[in-house]
Order: C-alpha cells, then structure tokens, then sequence
C-alpha cells in the first residue's frame, strides 16, 4: 500500500491544469480554464478547471474532482494505479506501507488489473529480448537498424522481439504464476488441444506495443521478417477487456504533447510512418493502426486540437475508401487538409530522406483542404465524362453537407462555386437533397434502434411537485454546509447580548447553530462532512473544502467541488465587463442570513411533520403536547419572520431591526 506521506507529497507536487491539460484542449477564462467535456458529447464548453483550488468541475455530466479523481474517471483507474500514475508523471518516489495484508486482499485483482499486468511483463520480456539476447539483436535489433532507427526512438516507443521457440513467453509467464486463462485472454498465447504447453501469439516477429492515452500498454501489433511464410504480415492482439482497437490510437502517448502544443494533428498509417517521423523531429503524429477511422479515435484527437492534416502514401489504392474518413472527421467538427506524398514514398520513406524543415514544409504547403483532394482525385477519373463530373462534384457536396457548422458549410460551398463555376444556388439546393438523405438515413438507423426490443427496468414515479417544507429545509442545511467547505477557516467579528465583541470562524459558528437545534441532518453527505468537521477540531485541525477534496467519496467530493466551483465560474462575466457580486463578498451577513433562514424552514418543516403526528395520535396527553409543541413552534416562527428579510439585489439575508 502507498504510504500516506507519498499520497500527501503526491497531491502537493501534481497540477490539475497539467494532468488534465493532457486530455482537453484548456483555455484561459478569468482565473480558471475551460474546455470541452471529455465524457459528454457538447458544442459550448462546460468543463471548468481550477488552478488555484486544484480541482475541476464538469458542468454537463455534474462530475468533477481532484487530478486523481480525472485520473480515475477517464482511465478507469483504482484510486493506487491513479496515484502511481501521477507520482510516476512528477518524478515522485513511491514508498510503500509494509503492513502485512490478508490472503484475501492479496488476491483481490480483478480481471482486468491481471490483463494489465501481463501485458506489462510481456512488454518488459520482448524489450529485453531485443536488447539482451543474441537472437534478438541479430534479428529484431538488427531490423531496426536497417529501418534507420535509432536507439532512443526504439527506446521511446517500447519496440521489441520475439523469439522464435514457439512458446517461449507462454513458458516465462507460467513459470512467474500467471494462470493459462489470464494468457489466453489477453491473446498473449493460444493453447490448442494439439499443444496443451501453449503457442505465442507473437513468435519470431518485432513488436510494436500499443499504449492507452495515459501510457498503459492494452496490446501489441506484431510484424514477421520472413519472405517466405503464408501468415499475414502484421498481426495484432485480439480484443480483449482492456484493448478495442475502434478506442485507440498508434502513438497518442507519444504524440499528445506535441498535438496540444502545436495545435494539429498529423493522421497516417502505420506504426513506422509514426516512429519515423517522431525520429525525423515531428512528433504530432498518431496512426488508425490498420483499422478504419472511427469516431472514438477521433474524439481522442479532438480533445487535443481541432486541426488534422490525413497524410496519404503516394500509390495507395485505398484512397478513395479514405473519403468515409474525411466525412466522419467533418461530422465530428474537425477541420481537414489531406497530404498525398509523391508517388513511390510513404511518410515513413519521405521522413527517413529528407531533414525535418524540408519534411514540415513539404506538409504544410503541399496539404489541401478535402474540396480540392477529393476533386483532384474524382475529376481525374471523370475525364472528360460530363456526368461523372457531374457526381464527382456531388460527392464533394456530399462531403460539405457532414460540416456541422453553418458559416463553414457556406465558405466551403462558395469555394465549390468559384472552382468549377457554378451557380451557389444549384450548390445549395443540391446541399439540401444531400442533407436530406443523410438525414433520412439517420432517422432509419435511429427507428430501427427504437424498433428493438425494450429492456424492461423498475421506473419510480414521478413526483413533480416533491415536499416545499422538505426542500427549503434540505436546501438550506447543504448552503450552510457549503458555506463551511467554502469559508470555513474565515473569521467572523460578532457581538453577543451584552453588546460585547467577539470573534468566531464560520465553522465555528454554523456547527453552533446545528447543535443548538439539535439537528438532525437530512443529507447522509452533509453528515459526514460535519462529523469529519467536529473530529478534526478534536484533533485541532480545521477541516474545510480543500480537506474534502482528497475525500475519496464520491458523493463527497461531488458536493465540495460543487460548493468551491459554483456554476457562476462557467462564465467569464468580466470579459464582457459585468461584475456581479461575488459569492463570498459578505461573507458575515451571509451567514448570519442563512443560519436564520434554514432555522425558520427548520421550525416550519417541525410544524407540518408534528401536524401530521397529531392526526395519528389517539393519545390523549400525546395530543395535548403536541399542541403545546406546535403553539411553541409557531411562535418562534413568527418571531424569526419578524427579524428576517430577504434582499435580492444583495443576494443575503439581513436583520430587519438593524
């Protein structure tokens, strides 16, 4: 177990605008940064990160947390691998807890920890494998050099071999303890009945191994050196709980740096069209890995930038199936141009003859946007032929249709218009049928969905209007308690009745009020945090929002980072020049305010559940003091309506007599 002194000096090094930074495309607002969700689908921004506070807050989905937390969240993390994770990120030593654990506990790994681990030792096995053995280097090593590669770069991207005994991994994996099942799901081995000791799955060929967004290695492509065999060249892990090849990108670990920096994205191939140009200087490059483009992969890039530029082989056959591609990247908002290299180069040859500027300004001036690729490669095949001309231009409307907003789809449009010179409102009107069948298409996938048998689940009933009394009351016990997350540690300057001034925190003074009224909480979230509360000052530790944050609770910390980034930061109200009163600017009366008003919704909340009492009560004493006990409430009541008013424009809450 990570000692608590590593776990402290872990959140006191790590920077949640760094860790996130690395999975959404932040910009400056105000103080803090904003983006777009990672786990909803949005257009506006919504995902606010604090630097100051240390955490962020995802507006549309109601999630937000710690950089551990976001570690979790998006990674599918434990709370330990989050940890290692970011102590491995910031250089953080580990020093682990030596407390003896149970059998129990021990073996308490799921499925998919062991998945992640064996193919971390396999990485580690066909690394060493490359470097330390002389089948290794004389082949996979010696392979590699001849692809031009240099130590760093074969280092850099993890590149291994191996070996040609057809179950030598499966054999070092048994012999470490790992069980037959865990090897067979992962595709590491097949055990057929003819071979009951196993198979490698990837034996006598380099190897590739392919990396989450965070780092962690899901599976392994592998390519064999032999002419001569009847076996496909590249061979991938299958899927498994852990790797979905539509999920992951060739190279987005390596890459995302330079994508974010840059602010583009550069799409190929393969693995080596990826390691070459990272060799050749240009790092902003991922591959789709021999899989189609998916729109998972996409939304990974597009959490980094907008911008992607496809790089195309010069004699690939599979051009035109790319323009399914172009119209999935323009569905998902991205901005395209597309590369085609000279005829006999790939961007793996093209990377390993020229320098790094000749290669990033060969990029840069030769890509076209999708109008002019997909007419350069239609109109060269329509020829002469007016009514293949006519569907190539249709094909590129097609394609201009996919473009979500639009002010771009009527630039694109103009640009059609200009270069084959026709009428925009011949183009418009085709825009239109095009959108239509896409539309329709849609609308059918969509029925058919809706078509299929429902899955029958326990719905509550609605209850629109809810309990006014019990709303008022719970709204108001979790603003005190917000108040004690936010401002816990203030200091208050009040008097008492002999007109004598004292001083007591905001804690203080609402754990006061709690305990002279005897409350009981309504909130399960709310009790803990004030039981937390009350055992800190025991321990003379005062415990507010940043206490909380690290809180590994999940409807806990839901609540802190709600109190600590109020839905107002979701907007950057000065750059419009609007100041509107702070939360927190008079924090006295404030809470002043809101210790009296949840006291009054608390009396009136006692008087409907007392009332209610009465009905039921056939005890003739009962009865009577419970009327007692409802003339009493009642009279504070109205003492407390007396002393209370409400004022708008300051948003508190103030005494009447002063």
């Amino acid at each position: 177990m990570i000692s608590k002194q590593t776990i402290d000096k872990i959140f006191s090094t790590i920077r949640v605008e760094e860790i996130v930074g690395e999975y959404v495309q932040l910009k400056r607002a105000g103080s803090n940064y904003k983006g777009l969700s990672p786990f909803h689908e949005e257009k506006s921004p919504s995902f606010v990160v604090s630097p100051s506070k240390q955490i962020w807050k995802d507006f549309s989905t109601g999630k937000g947390g710690t950089a551990i937390s976001f570690l979790m969240e998006i990674e599918n993390f434990t709370y330990p691998e989050a940890l290692r994770h970011a102590a491995k990120k910031y250089g953080i030593e580990i020093e682990e807890d030596q407390r003896e654990f149970s059998e129990e506990a021990k073996n308490a790994q799921s499925e998919k920890d062991l998945l992640y681990k064996i193919h971390e030792v396999a990485n580690d096995y066909f690394q060493n494998f490359l470097w330390e053995a002389e089948e290794g280097k004389s082949i996979g090593l010696a392979y590699f050099k001849e692809r031009e590669l240099k130590d760093d770069i074969i280092k850099k991207f993890q590149l291994g071999y191996s070996p040609e005994k057809k179950n030598a991994f499966t054999a070092y994996a048994l012999e470490k303890g790992y069980a037959k099942e865990v090897l067979e799901k992962s595709g590491l081995s097949i055990f057929p009945e003819n071979a009951p000791n196993g198979i490698d799955r990837f034996r006598e060929r380099v190897i590739f191994p392919i990396h989450s967004f965070s780092g962690r290695v899901l599976g392994f492509g592998a390519r064999i050196l032999k002419n001569n065999v009847k076996t496909a060249k590249y061979l991938n892990s299958p899927e498994t709980e852990i790797y979905h090849k539509s999920n992951v990108l060739y190279g987005l670990n390596q890459s995302k740096q330079a994508i974010s920096r840059k602010n583009i994205c550069l799409l190929v191939e393969g693995y080596m069209d990826v390691i070459s140009l990272h060799m050749s200087g240009i790092e902003n490059v991922v591959a789709s890995s021999g899989t189609s483009l998916t729109t998972e992969q996409i939304k990974l890039i597009k959490r980094l930038t907008e911008n992607v530029t496809i790089l195309f082989d010069g004699d690939n056959a599979g051009i035109k199936a790319s323009f399914r591609s172009i119209d999935m990247l323009l569905t998902e908002g991205m901005n395209i141009r597309v590369l085609l290299f000279p005829e006999g180069d790939d961007p793996d040859s093209f990377a390993r003859k020229h320098p790094q500027d000749y290669v990033e300004k060969f990029i840069e001036n030769e890509a076209m946007d999708f109008i002019d690729f997909k007419a350069e490669i239609l109109l060269k095949e329509a020829g002469n032929d007016p009514i293949k001309k006519a569907e190539a231009i249709r094909n590129i409307v097609k394609s201009v249709g996919f473009v979500q907003n639009a002010l771009k789809r009527e630039v694109y449009l103009k640009e059609v218009s200009n270069k084959f010179g026709l009428s925009e409102q011949s183009l418009f009107n085709e825009l239109d049928v095009q959108r239509q069948i896409n539309q329709n298409q849609t609308q059918h996938v969509q029925q058919q969905k809706e078509n299929a048998p429902v899955k029958m689940e326990v719905v509550p009933l609605e209850d629109d209007k809810g309990d006014p009394f019990l709303y008022d009351v719970l709204f108001m016990e979790s603003k005190l308690v917000d108040h004690m997350l936010m401002f816990g540690d203030v200091v208050l300057k009040r008097t008492d009745e002999n007109n004598t001034e004292y001083q007591i925190t905001v804690i203080e003074e609402i754990l006061h009020h709690f305990e002279e009224e005897q409350y009981e909480f309504l909130v399960k979230g709310n009790e803990i945090i004030i039981d937390q509360v009350k055992e800190g000052i025991k321990e003379d530790e005062l415990r507010s929002g940043n206490f909380f944050v690290t809180f590994m609770d999940e409807q806990i910390t839901s609540k802190v980072v709600d109190a600590l980034i109020p839905l107002d930061e979701l907007e950057n109200w000065a750059s419009r020049n609007i100041y509107p009163p702070n939360y927190g600017d008079k924090v006295a009366e404030q809470i002043k305010g809101d210790v009296l008003l949840h006291k009054y919704r608390y009396i009136d909340y006692l008087i409907k559940e007392t009332a209610k009492e009465l009905d039921h009560s056939a005890d003739e004493g009962k009865y009577f003091e419970l009327i007692k006990k409802i003339t009493l409430l009642k009279q504070a009541s109205m003492k407390l309506n007396d002393i209370i008013e409400y004022s708008p424009i300051k948003g508190i809450y103030r005494d009447r007599k002063k």
